[in-house]
């Protein structure tokens, strides 16, 4: 996968510094171009005006130093503080903290008093207890006082692997290195360091080659190329035909998921649907085919057309036989399945029949309730490594949806979605996404990154809209979404 999209955690990023320092470039200079990349971001957005760096005793501390310095040299007003004594501190931190001519000041919320901008140099990503003591006193005054905060790597008490917070305030302007962490994107760490800005400090691309990353974050640069394209060659059935099991009597979220089929590029778009509701179906759709099923046998003749290229079941179903057995039998086929919704919940009391009848392509989609309804419940586990587990356990591509939605396929290899926007929080929305994934398995596209490609196209059309998306406005806006990627391809391929 494109390893300008790889995401590192705590341990991988410290390997990447240890690759780098032992390709030539030493640990003091790399703490140096932290420091640098810190303060370019500082004044790029900021006029000078009185300032506080607080600093903690690790590597994160020794950057705190260096902007420090560099700000004073560019006419900042900078005061510094320290977690502990400045002779208790080692290596690099030690030497920078040296550095600086003035004698620091204890972290405590007085030292906060006269300072507009405040620079969170304590704690990294790898901090791996709660906040306690004067740290945790001085940050929650930061916030009590809405200072502005600058955070470096991470807001000190965000948990660079999870996203989850020990502690940790809102940031409005967090500065990285390298590449991001899971944590930048899991939530709550997305929006605990505001704005993020990813610096280069001198760590050569080629050691991501060595580290071999398996967490990215969602990007066309990872599946474009895959991106199924309409050729002049083509007819409708080529582009594949999906099916989709309707319900009744809700019948508006199979009819979304048929439409935002067809609008992701799926030639055909098939709803086998109750006898009763056929009228229904039939008056709202046009060119999405309706099949009404009159006997119990009906479905499962309906698998037997190969024509079908991908199948969903799920949204507006019904927790019921008929939906448990529907999922059977299309399972059973080997085609790939898209399952969600009410196709997820009827397995709650018996998982293990899903998961052993998963033995080709099948992606579930699962926000966290229905997740939780199939897999055991870990509530001191983060987001990625439950997705992880649960892919592993099910045999599926796992979907899981939110804010940061997590893709993970069942050998662990991970994508961390980061675009969807507020407005995507809308009924029947995840009813779209799962119809957009539908169109591209139909068309033949990997299911890895056909999931992983239908969530960032769901979130791009979201926010092509903007406030007052609701879920009907998410196919219409496909169109305008495949255009722009099929003319980022085209600049690529020459």
């Amino acid at each position: 996968m494109n390893l300008q999209c790889a995401l590192l955690d705590v341990r991988q990023m410290a390997q990447a510094d240890q690759l780098t320092v032992a390709a030539g470039i030493p640990a003091i200079m790399l703490m140096e171009n932290a420091g640098k990349a810190v303060a370019a971001a500082i004044m790029q957005r900021w006029s000078p005006c009185p300032v506080v760096v607080l600093c903690g005793p690790g590597n994160n501390g020794g950057d705190g130093f260096v902007v420090a310095r560099l700000l004073v040299d560019a006419g900042w007003n900078v005061r510094v503080a320290s977690l502990v004594p400045v002779d208790t501190l080692q290596g690099e931190t030690r030497q920078n903290a040296q550095r600086w001519k003035a004698r620091p000041e204890a972290v405590a919320p007085a030292v906060l008093d006269g300072a507009d901008l405040v620079i969170d140099a304590l704690f990294g990503a790898g901090l791996n207890r709660a906040l306690d003591g004067a740290a945790l006193e001085t940050l929650a005054a930061v916030s009590d006082r809405r200072l502005t905060l600058i955070a470096i790597d991470v807001p000190s008490g965000l948990s660079g692997d999870s996203g989850l917070s020990l502690g940790a305030v809102q940031a409005t302007l967090t500065v990285t290195f390298f590449r991001k962490k899971p944590g930048h994107l899991l939530m709550p760490g997305r929006v605990l360091c505001g704005e993020l800005v990813v610096a280069d400090i001198g760590s050569p691309a080629a050691v991501l080659e060595q580290i071999n990353p398996d967490s990215f974050e969602n990007d066309p640069l990872l599946w474009l190329a895959d991106l199924p394209r309409p050729e002049y060659i083509a007819n409708k059935y080529t582009r594949g035909h999906a099916l989709i099991s309707g319900g009744y009597p809700v019948t508006g979220a199979a009819r979304m998921v048929a439409r935002a089929a067809a609008r992701s590029g799926a030639g055909l778009a098939t709803i086998a649907v109750p006898e009763v509701a056929f009228p229904i179906y039939a008056a709202a759709l046009t060119s999405i085919m309706v099949e009404p099923l009159a006997t119990a046998d009906d479905f499962n003749n309906l698998l037997e057309d190969k024509r079908f290229t991908a199948l969903l079941i799920g949204p507006g179903s019904g927790v019921n036989t008929i939906t448990k057995n529907r999922t059977l039998s299309m399972l059973a086929t080997g085609r790939p399945v898209l399952i969600d919704a009410d196709a997820i919940t009827v397995f709650q009391e018996h998982p293990s029949t899903l998961f052993e009848a998963i033995t080709g392509p099948c992606i579930l989609t699962p926000h966290e309730g229905e997740f939780k309804r199939l897999f055991p419940s870990d509530s001191g586990a983060d987001k990625l490594k439950r997705a992880r587990a649960a892919a592993r356990i099910s045999g599926a591509i796992l979907v899981l949806k939110g804010a940061d939605t997590v893709i993970v396929a069942p050998d662990g290899r991970a994508i961390i979605n980061s675009n969807a926007p507020p407005a995507l929080a809308t009924a029947g929305a995840g009813d779209v996404l799962g119809g957009i994934i539908l169109g591209l398995l139909a068309q033949g596209m990997e299911p890895f990154l056909a999931a992983a490609a239908g969530v960032w196209m769901h979130g791009a059309a979201a926010s092509q809209f903007g406030p007052g998306l609701i879920a009907e406005d998410l196919a219409e806006l496909l169109p305008l979404v495949l255009r722009t990627l099929y003319a980022v391809e085209n600049v690529d391929q020459r």
